[in-house]
């Protein structure tokens, strides 16, 4: 059972939920950049939720199918069409084989998500098939590399799965500004009181220089009473202030340590939407504490938990 890749579109990667456990030893987690739409694309399809998935970044991607199963495709809209009839992302699709599945260009956000009942079944490196390009792991030869045409894509033994979709209410707008909540650290005493005011009022775009690494964004430059930090850890969604004060959110791929000053940091949730913004795209801040992140999650795990129409419990 396998899907064969016709085309690999411009940056397509097999993604679980990530490779945990060895940031210690300078190795990042890698993981799907959007967990909001990753987690609801296998729940869709009652899979294990950390289940292997297809993150399709622009689109172009196009798929043979040569075995029976269901799919779920989530996340931003990039054109999809199963045997050239469009179909809408939030939903599952039964795929017969010989079935093509093409992507072609945003129509709204950047990173659609396409689960297969059962999962991908790539091997894994230090328990994960997160690919990691940077540091040559997972992926389908388990050295980092994206797919390639001619690529067959083992698939896990398919069960029956009803058709179902996300509720409305839990599929984002993938067009609309951004405003996204900040946890301060504990280097933002660091911060002049002005500087923070400015950070929480203006608003940012996302430059071109955006990867799985790191958000870069444009807008008012924040200041610090840090000329530099010695290096430390980084987690997930940390906005480091450089030098130029121009913010960058680190994302996914992101390096394990750093010596930049940071304000806060956005919940996984919160960078995930933010992963969906392209070039050229609006985004502001206020800040939030742990509690509130942390509540927000609950809620969102509460919603995944109790499912949608047509999902099993």
């Amino acid at each position: 059972m396998s899907f064969e890749v016709l085309n690999p579109g411009m940056l397509t990667l097999i993604q679980d939920i990530g490779r945990l456990g060895y940031q210690h030893i300078g190795v990042t987690t890698g993981g799907p950049m959007d967990e909001h739409a990753f987690l609801w694309a296998n729940r869709l399809l009652n899979n294990p939720l950390s289940a292997a998935q297809l993150e399709i970044t622009f689109g172009r991607l196009s798929l043979l199918a040569h075995s029976d199963t269901s799919i779920a495709i989530t996340g931003a809209d990039l054109g999809a069409r199963i045997n050239n009839q469009g179909v809408q992302p939030w939903q599952t699709y039964e795929i017969k084989q010989g079935d093509r599945i093409d992507f072609s260009m945003p129509v709204s956000g950047l990173r659609a998500y396409l689960a297969v009942s059962g999962g991908l079944r790539p091997p894994l490196k230090l328990g994960s098939c997160a690919t990691v390009s940077r540091e040559k792991l997972g992926g389908l030869d388990g050295q980092g590399s994206k797919l390639q045409t001619g690529d067959r894509i083992p698939l896990g033994t398919p069960r029956k799965t009803p058709r179902a979709s996300v509720p409305y209410s839990e599929i984002p707008d993938y067009r609309k500004p951004l405003r996204l909540g900040v946890i301060p650290g504990y280097q933002y005493p660091h911060f002049p009181r002005s500087e923070r005011t400015r950070f929480f009022s203006r608003e940012y775009e996302v430059s071109q220089n955006i990867d799985r690494m790191g958000y870069r964004l444009a807008g008012a430059a924040i200041q610090c009473d840090l000329d530099g930090i010695i290096s430390e850890g980084i987690a997930y969604g940390a906005i480091q202030i450089p030098a130029d004060g121009q913010p960058i959110v680190l994302m996914k791929d992101r390096q394990t340590i750093g010596g930049y000053p940071k304000i806060g940091s956005l919940s996984a949730l919160g960078a995930g939407q933010l992963a969906q913004r392209g070039p050229g795209a609006s985004v502001s801040f206020y800040p939030v504490d742990v509690a509130d992140a942390e509540a927000r999650r609950m809620i969102f795990n509460r919603r995944l938990r109790d499912g949608a129409p047509g999902i099993g419990k």
